[in-house]
């Protein structure tokens, strides 16, 4: 085969395997694939219009990536929901957000500060209603914003990853709708103190508010497993015909 055909068989099966690749990322958005869930390929490709091979490359990519998980002689699976890798992420976050703003805050200018403004203000207009996705688009691009003004490269691409765990795998922050004015404060506060070039004052701000996002993304989903827990044990004792009372 010519090399100009082998080449242009070699882009064309990664124009198919990235297409693939970004048909599933919109499942996981739509939480059409759930964590621990077998991934259905076959369906996919049909589903994808697309045969196999690029759907079992693009679940190869997804496996590095820590959201598909394969079990040799069963397929594939997505990985199982864990409340450590939630907290894990959120460690992360608190070590790596507050250590970029000093950067973030020194090669500050009128472009940059613009920029991050437009951020910020896309936020706080977006809709307040719970879990509605517009909105953690919004607050993600807000922090991504505020670290990638550092140009730490490297740092940021683990931040991209690591929000890329909580909207696609996580469905975002579980959080009680309360929580949402402070969440707004605690932004316009740390855009506050970046502009004026209060380093400290940043600092304690975002790492605050990242720790008290932590324990109530931590406390919903600790929610959520529980109501879990308990409808499985309520459809299991109806199945044996138990007798269930909420009455003490």
């Amino acid at each position: 085969m010519p090399r100009r055909k082998k080449e242009a068989n070699s882009n064309s099966q990664e124009d198919h395997s990235q297409k693939a690749y970004q048909g599933i990322r919109r499942l996981l958005y739509y939480k059409e694939l759930v964590p621990g869930q077998k991934i259905p390929y076959r369906e996919l490709a049909e589903r994808l219009n697309m045969s196999p091979t690029p759907i079992i490359q693009a679940l190869k990519w997804l496996e590095i990536e820590d959201f598909v998980l394969h079990k040799p002689n069963r397929g594939y699976y997505m990985t199982p929901f864990s409340l450590q890798e939630i907290e894990e992420i959120y460690e992360l976050r608190e070590i790596i957000e507050p250590s970029l703003l000093p950067e973030t805050i020194k090669r500050l200018d009128k472009g940059k500060i613009k920029r991050l403004k437009a951020s910020l203000d896309a936020h706080l207009s977006a809709e307040r209603e719970f879990y509605l996705k517009e909105r953690l688009f919004k607050n993600t691009d807000f922090h991504l914003t505020l670290a990638s003004l550092s140009g730490k490269q490297t740092q940021i691409r683990v931040l991209r990853h690591v929000f890329d765990l909580l909207l696609l795998k996580y469905g975002g922050n579980h959080m009680p709708i309360g929580s949402m004015d402070a969440m707004d404060n605690d932004h316009q506060k740390t855009f506050e103190c970046a502009v004026s070039g209060d380093v400290k004052g940043a600092k304690s701000i975002l790492s605050r508010h990242i720790c008290n996002v932590k324990k109530e993304v931590l406390k919903g989903f600790k929610r959520v497993l529980e109501e879990k827990e308990e409808s499985v044990f309520e459809a299991h004792a109806g199945k044996f015909g138990m007798g269930m009372s909420r009455t003490g």
